[in-house]
């Protein structure tokens, strides 16, 4: 209160403080783009373990692929100072990189990311390649789609925060990520910097610090009895070590300002400005799960890590046929931090992996590492160890998600008891986190709570992207002109020249008619209509879609397809058929030609190409796989003219040729293939508008040549071009349904009378068992009628028919609607199709269609056949 608040008050306030922005409404400058790459092992991961795998397998002269998402090589061994067969790590890794540079089988590729894993090898990448250079042409960003035959994730491990009181104070940071600032960039995160640990990796920030000047007053290790060698070399340096001691509080609230030790059961506070925290490492097994390895728990680092005996497997049940090959160096968790045990690991994984593709690694020489003593992790989850309630209330577990151990522990008293109840009841690891900081301390605090082991609770499900890709890359150059292909027919210049008014038909764009002088569309649809059924039209028709099939198994493929049997067919003849999808309703509806023993040819709707296409691969690869049946779509392989008129034989037949067009020789629903003149060509004879008519395909590059020999040849017959509506008002006018129109994915053949398209005579069509289910067989189902007007008026389009009387609370049912209606330049009146409760047995019945224009129309149930019942002009 008041209500208005919520709106300018409340709910900015939620958005801002949730991190929440606006959209932006002007159009992005950068530019982006897709980019398709194919390599035999793609290593994720630039750190040593990736380029010591690199190096190991390049010898094989197998093609490598090895990525980085940072423009940084070599991971975290230079940061930490390693010395690598003698030389600063630094200098070892530039060395590897010469050599691998010259490699001409090697690719490397900085700022490039591993974003997801997916099937039979197929890998996303997500490069940034102009965010460091914005002034440069480049693309901004870069999405990769690789196809790989094996893939070694070296994607290292990540460092896990420690759960303390007011851990999330600015100034409590990482220990490797102020490492990282002190050593890459000359950054320090604080003048006085308290280190917290449970593992001896953290002794490396300490050292780094004091090296840089900085002042350490103390280093707080959780374990009893402290660290190995890293340890014993900050306590010769004179950095204060208390060993079992932890952070009882942080002090400060923009910044750290003080922390309280907890030790011995005393507590004091220090004066500082930064923390620096670790609370043990994590192996990146993201890319590892993402298509279904599975992760094994390591007792002895507190860590999952990738079970190699429990990889990815393939649609046939064969590891590495979905690969995500193996995992390498830290990523694989065995290795822990050591850089002698990832160099170690990472060459033994690269020659495992070049073994699998059939390569043998002549030598494996392992880099030499002078060898770190180091003391074993001890799990901390949480510091100190006897918390109470509310000091857990203000221990973070999720910095992004703001997820706290009391919410944790509150899912679990809740009875949240499942890991993914948990994770959805308190966001922990969700988003674009993905568990990446986190997910072993929650999983820890939930295991607790539940009085139960780590590895029971199990973990999350890792998701793709492994970090967030920007809506840029992933729509790449799809944008402005080419967000969308525009597809155009061979005849389409002509089109253009010659007044077409354009329909956008699925990604096509079809003359809707072709306008002269100032005539209205109406005046041009009728005036194509009326020369069409009265001398010769031309419709272009190579939009229709044209799908192949062919093999032994063909004919089964088809009479699967379609509801009528098509496998009867004989090589020169053709048949109508009618598609419907699993739930038994009408998907598209076509031409079949039999064009030998094993092939047929499948014409569908233009918008249907495609999806009709996909479908029959996805029935072909999930079900029907051993079928020997290969599908092609042939839509722009051919242009396609249908001549239709009573003077349709008549200008064919001045082109001369080598095809008998006459009635005998080439009857209704059959097809012949030859010369038109000096183009070789397929000819049906069908006919969508009701008259003399033939479909002529023509190899696409002919198309636009043969469209004007056509126009040529027949301009003292009145040959004329017609557009899409004349031919939707000339197949009403048949009565002939149109998908789309008289279908809207509720409708079934038998409701448009299409019966005699149903075969009773094969067992098996797609859809057919669901056509039995007792509200497809209602007799009050709508069903397909014509409509004429009394006054002769059009009727709306989609208008409702609505009952004649009136129920209990006034209103009028409805019983039934408009699904097409025209004028009818050959009737002189409207004329309508659609669907009506009952109507086959309701002729000569009057409805009344209330339009939005406030005008009640009234029409009488007719046949919808309404020109040329007997088809005496189509069979001339």
């Amino acid at each position: 209160h008041p209500r208005p608040a919520w709106k300018h008050l409340f709910e900015p306030f939620i958005r801002q403080s949730a991190g929440l922005g606006k959209a932006p409404k002007k159009a992005d400058a950068d530019r982006y783009e897709h980019f398709y790459w194919h390599t035999d092992i793609l290593i994720v991961g630039g750190g040593v373990a990736g380029l010591q795998a690199a190096l190991t397998a390049a010898e094989t002269g197998l093609r490598i692929t090895l990525v980085e998402q940072t423009a940084h090589w070599g991971g975290r061994a230079p940061v930490d100072g390693e010395v690598i067969d003698g030389q600063p790590a630094d200098d070892w890794v530039k060395a590897a990189l010469a050599t691998l540079a010259q490699a001409p089988n090697v690719t490397l590729r900085p700022r490039l990311m591993g974003a997801g894993v997916y099937d039979h090898g197929y890998v996303l990448g997500y490069e940034r390649v102009a965010d460091h250079s914005p002034e440069s042409d480049a693309p901004r960003h870069r999405l990769w789609k690789i196809r790989a035959k094996q893939i070694i994730t070296a994607t290292g491990a990540i460092e896990r925060p420690l759960s303390f009181p007011y851990n999330d104070v600015p100034g409590v940071m990482l220990a490797s990520a102020v490492r990282d600032y002190a050593v890459n960039f000359g950054v320090a995160a604080g003048q006085r910097s308290i280190v917290v640990t449970n593992n001896d990796d953290a002794y490396l920030t300490a050292l780094a610090l004091h090296g840089a000047g900085q002042t350490v007053p103390l280093i707080l290790d959780a374990r009893p009895t402290g660290g190995g060698a890293l340890a014993d070399r900050a306590a010769d340096l004179g950095i204060r070590v208390r060993k079992g001691a932890a952070i009882a509080a942080v002090r400060g609230r923009t910044r750290v300002q003080a922390v309280t030790v907890a030790e011995q059961g005393k507590e004091y506070e220090i004066a500082c400005d930064c923390v620096a925290m670790s609370g043990g490492w994590s192996p990146v097994v993201h890319l590892w799960s993402h298509c279904g390895g599975k992760l094994t728990w390591n007792e002895g680092l507190s860590l999952f890590q990738p079970d190699l005996t429990r990889p990815p497997t393939g649609a046939d049940g064969t590891g590495f046929v979905t690969p995500a090959g193996i995992a390498a160096g830290s990523a694989h968790g065995d290795a822990g931090l050591l850089t002698a045990a990832v160099l170690e690991n990472a060459t033994k994984a690269a020659a495992e992996v070049c073994e699998r593709l059939g390569r043998k690694v002549r030598a494996t020489k392992v880099p030499a590492v002078e060898p770190t003593e180091t003391a074993a992790l001890e799990p901390v989850w949480v510091m100190p160890r006897d918390s109470d309630a509310k000091a857990r209330s203000k221990m973070w577990l999720d910095f992004q998600n703001d997820v706290k151990v009391s919410d944790v522990q509150l899912a679990a008293q809740e009875g949240f008891e499942s890991v993914e109840h948990t994770k959805r009841y308190t966001t922990l690891g969700m988003a674009t986190d993905q568990g990446k900081l986190s997910n072993i301390n929650g999983l820890a605090v939930l295991s607790k709570a539940l009085d139960a082991e780590i590895p029971q609770v199990g973990t999350t499900t890792f998701r793709p992207p492994y970090t967030p890709i920007s809506m840029g890359a992933i729509a790449g150059e799809a944008r402005g002109e080419t967000f969308q292909p525009l597809r155009r027919t061979p005849m389409h210049d002509w089109h253009e020249a010659n007044g077409a008014h354009w329909e956008p038909v699925g990604h096509w764009r079809r003359p809707y008619c072709y306008l002269r002088g100032g005539e209205t569309t109406a005046q041009a649809v009728a005036r194509e209509v009326q020369n069409t059924r009265a001398h010769v039209g031309l419709l272009d028709a190579s939009t229709l879609g044209k799908i192949l099939l062919k093999g032994p198994d063909a004919g089964k493929l088809v009479d699967m397809l379609y509801t009528n049997k098509m496998s009867t067919l004989k090589p020169g003849r053709c048949r109508y058929g009618l598609m419907c999808n699993e739930n038994g309703f009408l998907s598209d509806d076509g031409v079949v030609a039999r064009l030998d023993d094993q092939t047929f040819l499948c014409h569908t709707t233009s918008g249907g190409a495609d999806r009709i296409h996909g479908w029959i691969e996805d029935w072909l690869q999930t079900e029907w796989w051993d079928w020997q049946v290969y599908a092609a779509n042939l839509t722009e392989q051919y242009a396609q003219v249908a001549v239709v008129g009573p003077k349709a034989r008549t200008l064919l037949e001045r082109l001369g040729g080598s095809i008998d067009l006459g009635r005998d020789a080439l009857p209704f629903m059959g097809w012949a293939a030859g010369t038109i003149g000096d183009f070789q060509a397929r000819i049906f004879r069908i006919s969508f508008s009701g008259e003399l008519s033939y479909e002529v395909a023509v190899p696409a590059g002919q198309g636009a040549a043969f469209w004007e020999r056509l126009l040529d040849a027949g301009e003292d017959l009145g040959v004329m071009p017609y557009g899409t509506e004349a031919l939707h008002v000339m197949r009403a006018e048949k009565g002939f349904i149109m998908i789309g129109d008289e279908t809207d994915g509720t409708v079934i053949p038998q409701d448009l009378g299409l019966h005699w398209a149903i075969s009773g005579k094969k067992p098996d069509y797609l859809g057919k068992r669901a056509q039995a289910r007792s509200h497809l067989t209602d007799d009050a189902r709508w069903r397909l009628v014509g409509l004429e007007t009394v006054d002769g008026s059009v009727l709306p389009d989609g208008a409702y028919a609505v009952s004649p009387g009136h129920n209990e609370n006034g209103q009028r049912n409805m019983i039934g609607r408009v699904t097409s209606t025209y004028h009818s330049p050959t009737l002189g009146k409207g004329i309508a199709l659609g669907l009506v409760q009952n109507g086959p047995d309701r002729m000569g019945d009057l409805l009344d269609f209330p339009g939005t224009d406030g005008k009640t129309y009234q029409a009488k149930i007719v046949d919808p056949v309404f020109y040329d019942p007997d088809g005496e002009k189509q069979n001339a």
